[in-house]
Order: C-alpha cells, then sequence, then structure tokens
C-alpha cells in the first residue's frame, strides 16, 4: 500500500512546476518514501530532494581576487610557464606551479612543494584561485584539482591580460 503512494506521488512530483526560489528550472526530483511499522504505528514519511547538473560558479572577477588577496584568504596559483612571469608580470603573492607539473605538485609533501615552487601548499579544503595569461589554462589547472579532491577552486577568467589592464600595467 505504501509502496503504491510512493509510486503515485512520484508520477505527480514530476510534473510540479520548478520552486520559485531555485537557481534554474534545470535538475531533476528524487523522492524517497519511508514506512515506519514501529509498535504497530503506521507513518509513511516522503523526503523530496533536488538534484542538479548545475556547478557553483567558478569564475572570479578582478573586484573578487583582489578582495580575496587582501584578506588573505585565498592561495593564487599562476600556472603559466616562468619566462612568461619573467616578461609579463605576476600578481604579488602568486605561486607559480605550470600547468604541466599541477597534478604531480598537488601530490607532493607539504615540504617538496614549498621546496619547489617556493610557497605554502594549498591544502584540500582551502580556497584555490588558478589563473593564467588569458584564463584558458586556468580552467584546465581547475578541473585537474578538482579531480584531485579539492573542493573549493575557482579561477580568475581573465587572467594576467585583464589584471594587467585593471591596474593599469605595462
Amino acid at each position: 500500500m505504501a509502496l503504491r503512494r510512493c509510486w503515485r506521488l512520484t508520477g505527480v512530483l514530476s510534473r510540479l512546476p520548478v520552486p520559485r526560489g531555485s537557481s534554474s528550472p534545470v535538475g531533476r526530483l528524487a523522492v524517497s518514501c519511508f514506512v515506519d511499522t514501529y509498535r504497530g504505528c503506521k507513518k509513511t514519511e516522503f523526503h523530496l530532494r533536488r538534484f542538479s547538473s548545475e556547478g557553483r560558479n567558478t569564475d572570479v572577477s578582478y573586484a573578487q581576487l583582489k578582495q580575496l588577496l587582501a584578506v588573505g584568504k585565498t592561495v593564487l596559483v599562476d600556472v603559466r610557464e616562468p619566462w612568461e612571469l619573467r616578461e609579463y608580470g605576476f600578481i604579488p603573492g602568486s605561486v607559480n606551479v605550470p600547468l604541466g607539473q599541477v597534478n604531480t605538485a598537488l601530490q607532493l609533501a607539504p615540504e617538496e612543494f614549498k621546496e619547489k615552487y617556493d610557497g605554502e601548499m594549498p591544502r584540500q579544503k582551502d580556497n584555490i584561485v588558478f589563473m593564467c595569461l588569458a584564463g584558458v589554462r586556468s580552467k584546465t589547472a581547475l578541473n585537474t584539482a578538482a579531480s584531485l579532491g579539492f573542493t573549493d577552486v575557482q579561477h580568475y577568467p581573465g587572467g594576467w591580460q585583464d589584471w594587467a589592464e585593471q591596474e593599469q600595467l605595462k
């Protein structure tokens, strides 16, 4: 009987409109049905959960990056090659880890990371912002870090070009 109710409810829920407070109409609804028969009491509970394929926004604007750096609550990783930093410049406080080394660098022991890259190794829960020249390589680095279990990763899509323009550097 309770199972039949669950199936009926599932059919109804799939046709319900998306709540106004939700960020997007994309996603799936899931229904869990629990029947409690403890001490002869028959109680049915329905739990509605919303799943979405949308991830959180991983882009950081110039203003947001400035604020994160001012507060000191982020690790900024520049994934450009060392020659690019010498030729174009770099953001003070950033750690240079070339894109080809990001995967292995994020798996090093903290002492090895500090010795090789002259900066503190980000922990799995730290906020990490990746940047490059124009935002393409930083997105790749973000995906690499996420696949390694880093949970609070973002990238600066404007990269060094946007930073230099905003800071009026030449």
